[in-house]
């Protein structure tokens, strides 16, 4: 089942990075609720206060780092977390699922990759 307005927590260092996905699902048109953090730190408190349902999840970010956040939240049933990372080795892929990522998108991305991996999570 999914939800008519599933809640987005964008983490990633880059605030341009943050501001190209959340145009990218904008224009999508089935996402609203949008929630930003600059690092692990940031997206853990998010999780905390605000609950999303999906988490766009840079994995090197200062402080806190995306496997960090993926050791804490990734066996979570009330999330799915998709990395979004220009690390793209299978090697830290492999690692990224195996702490509960739902998908992985290497950047450069295109925003199509991002809506259908996005719609594959049937939140």
């Amino acid at each position: 089942m999914t939800k008519s307005n599933p809640k987005i927590l964008v983490a990633d260092d880059s605030a341009f990075m943050r501001r190209i996905l959340i145009d990218i699902l904008k224009e999508r048109g089935k996402f609203s609720a949008f929630f930003e953090a600059g690092n692990g730190d940031e997206a853990l408190q998010v999780y905390r206060s605000e609950h999303p349902d999906i988490i766009l999840l840079d994995l090197i970010m200062p402080g806190k780092d995306g496997f960090e956040v993926l050791k804490e939240l990734g066996g979570k049933a009330d999330v799915r977390i998709l990395v979004i990372s220009a690390i793209g080795q299978n090697q830290l892929i492999e690692e990224a699922q195996k702490l509960g990522a739902k998908g992985f998108i290497i950047k450069p991305f295109d925003g199509k990759d991002v809506i259908a991996k996005i719609d594959a999570l049937n939140v």
